[in-house]
């Protein structure tokens, strides 16, 4: 015998009622564990890795602490330093980078940790060893790239110590200068500023997105560029 048609209708019915609960208890699980949908970012930093470089001192460079705390809020790790551990900290990164537990570098330094990340950047470069982006906080001294991260921000105050930096000769990658002044920031504070914290944590966010993509070959200092490669020729009628 055929089965009555309201029996037919609600076996029919019994895959869609399940997809519907099913999909209530996953609603249901990512709101008593907001962490669950935080999973992908955080897996996408694993192999990243911040170094915050402090100034003068230790104790006058706490808003990188601050940042520091809100990256590792995300799943990225951090080191916080003062700027004289620089070399030490190059060695630990091109280490972690060559044995494939890193893959990409990102430099922050504030007042005396800016005018170091330029060195930094050089002695990792020399490592072969690339960086992704580097951020400077008011560099206290003129400083020059004579190699490069993939990304350089310079945010200084112009009106203040800090100065713009300068390309140098054999200089590869993008450099920004963004000056502040007028925005109320002073040296000791620009750490601190919750618009340039929040600036700071962005710019890292995005350069993870675009460590997906192949990292920018790096090149000794005074070796010579790559040739540019030709423009297409216009098309003809």
């Amino acid at each position: 015998m055929r089965p009555n048609g309201r029996h037919t209708a609600g076996a029919s019915q019994l895959p869609a009622i399940r997809m519907w609960v099913m999909g209530l208890l996953l609603l249901s699980t990512v709101a008593m564990n907001p962490t669950a949908a935080n999973a992908a970012p955080s897996q996408a930093a694993a192999t990243t890795h911040v170094y915050l470089l402090r100034g003068v001192l230790n104790i006058f460079s706490l808003g990188l602490d601050t940042i520091g705390a809100r990256l590792e809020a995300q799943g990225i790790p951090v080191t916080v330093a003062n700027f004289v551990s620089w070399s030490s900290l190059a060695d630990e990164a091109a280490t972690a980078y060559k044995a494939g537990r890193l893959k990409t570098i990102v430099l922050v330094g504030h007042s005396s940790g800016a005018t170091a990340l330029p060195d930094m950047i050089a002695k990792l470069n020399r490592l072969g060893v690339p960086v992704k982006l580097a951020i400077g906080l008011d560099s206290v001294f003129k400083t020059k790239l004579s190699t490069g991260a993939e990304r350089y921000i310079n945010i200084y105050i112009g009106d203040g110590p800090g100065e713009p930096v300068k390309r140098a000769d054999g200089f590869r990658g993008k450099l920004d200068n963004v000056d502040v002044r007028g925005s109320g920031v002073g040296h000791i504070s620009i750490d601190k500023n919750e618009a340039i914290q929040r600036r700071v944590i962005a710019e890292i966010d995005a350069a993870i997105m675009r460590s997906r993509a192949p990292a920018m070959p790096v090149a000794e200092p005074g070796a010579p560029r790559p040739a540019r490669a030709a423009a297409a020729a216009p098309a003809r009628n």
